[in-house]
C-alpha cells in the first residue's frame, strides 16, 4: 500500500500502485490541468469532499483555476489515456462531469483543504509543473531552429511580428538589460525571471506588492535558505496568517505586514537590487507588462524606510 511519503516524493519514477504526477496532467482549453480524482488520490481524500471544500470557497476558484469538463472534452480525455486506465484510475465510471484544476489552483486547494500532506503534495506538483514547461520550451526552441528555411518563407506580417519577438526574447534573457518586457501568455517566462531574482538573494529579499497570495509564496520558496524575506501588502490580499505560518515551516524566515501607500510594486534583493514590477507576482504573464531596474541606491533606501515605516501588523 502506497505511504504518504511515497505519494509525496513520487514526481517522476511511477512505482506500484502510484503513477507519476507527469502523467496526470493534461493539457485542455490551451492549459495545464489534473483531473480532481487524481489530485483527491494524491491528497488521499474523497473526490467528492474535495469539490465540496472547492465549492465552498467559490471565490477563490475563478475559472482560471478550475472549470468543469464539457462531455466531448471528458470524452476526448478518455480516448488519450485509454480505457483499461480511465478504468484502473477511477474515472470511466463517473456519474458527473469533473472539474479540473490549473497550477494556480492546485496551489489554492493546498490553503483551502489545510492538511500537511495538501500542502507537501502540492509542493511536489508545482516542481512537476515547472520542470514540464521547461521541457516544452526546450522542445520548441529546437523545433524553431529546425524550421527556421520555413519562417522566411512566411507572410510579411508574421515576419514582423517574428523579429519583434526576437527583440523582445534578447531582452528577457540577457541580465545586464535594465528592462525586460513580458507578453500575454509568457507565464513561464515571467515566472522563470522572478525566480531568478529571487534565487540571487543572499541576505533579504522585500517585496512590496498590493496583491500577494499563495502563488506569490511559490516563487518565494525560490529563495536561498535562510534568506530574510520581508512583504508588504494591502488589508485585503488573499494572504493569511495560516499561510505565512505554512511557509515558515518549510522556507524560514517570512514576515508580513500590512501597507496601503504604495500603489506600484517593487522587488529589493539584498537591500541593493530593486526592480518596479508592472505586474503584481501572481498575474506575471497574464497581460503585457515589464520590470524595470531601479539604479539609484538613495531611490532604493527610501522605498525601504517608507514601507517599514508606514506599514502596520498582519
Amino acid at each position: 500500500m502506497a505511504t504518504h511519503e511515497d505519494l509525496v516524493d513520487n514526481i517522476s519514477t511511477p512505482t506500484e500502485g502510484i503513477p507519476s504526477i507527469q502523467s496526470l496532467i493534461y493539457v485542455i482549453r490551451g492549459k495545464q490541468v489534473m483531473l480532481d480524482s487524481d489530485l483527491a488520490m494524491l491528497y488521499q481524500v474523497e473526490t467528492k469532499n474535495l469539490n465540496k471544500a472547492m465549492k465552498r470557497n467559490e471565490k477563490r476558484f475563478p475559472d482560471e483555476f478550475c472549470f468543469q469538463l464539457s462531455k466531448e472534452e471528458f470524452d476526448n480525455l478518455k480516448f488519450q489515456f485509454g480505457t483499461s486506465s480511465s478504468e484502473k484510475n477511477g474515472h470511466g465510471g463517473r456519474r458527473k462531469l469533473p472539474y479540473v484544476y490549473t497550477e494556480q489552483g492546485i496551489a489554492m486547494l493546498s490553503a483551502v483543504l489545510r492538511s500537511d500532506i495538501a500542502i507537501q503534495v502540492s509542493i511536489r506538483i508545482m516542481k512537476t509543473f515547472v520542470e514540464m514547461r521547461k521541457y516544452m520550451a526546450n522542445a520548441s526552441l529546437l523545433y524553431q531552429k529546425m524550421n527556421a528555411m520555413e519562417v522566411r518563407q512566411i507572410a510579411f506580417e508574421e515576419k514582423t511580428d517574428a523579429r519583434f519577438e526576437k527583440v523582445f526574447d534578447y531582452i528577457a534573457s540577457h541580465e545586464e538589460s535594465n528592462q525586460k518586457i513580458f507578453f500575454e501568455g509568457q507565464v513561464y517566462d515571467a515566472f522563470s525571471l522572478l525566480s531568478n531574482l529571487i534565487s540571487k538573494a543572499q541576505k533579504s529579499i522585500i517585496l512590496i506588492d498590493g496583491y500577494v497570495d499563495l502563488t506569490t509564496l511559490n516563487v518565494m520558496a525560490k529563495k536561498n535558505t535562510n534568506v530574510a524575506v520581508e512583504i508588504f501588502t494591502l488589508p485585503n490580499a488573499r494572504l493569511s496568517k495560516q499561510d505565512v505560518t505554512v511557509f515558515n515551516g518549510q522556507y524560514p524566515p517570512l514576515t508580513a505586514k500590512h501597507i496601503t501607500v504604495f500603489h506600484d510594486r517593487f522587488l529589493i534583493i539584498d537591500e541593493t537590487d530593486a526592480y518596479h514590477l508592472g505586474a503584481s507576482i501572481k498575474d506575471a504573464g497574464k497581460k503585457c507588462f515589464g520590470i524595470n531596474r531601479i539604479e539609484d541606491s538613495k531611490t532604493i533606501q527610501k522605498l525601504i524606510d517608507k514601507a517599514r515605516m508606514q506599514s502596520t501588523v498582519f
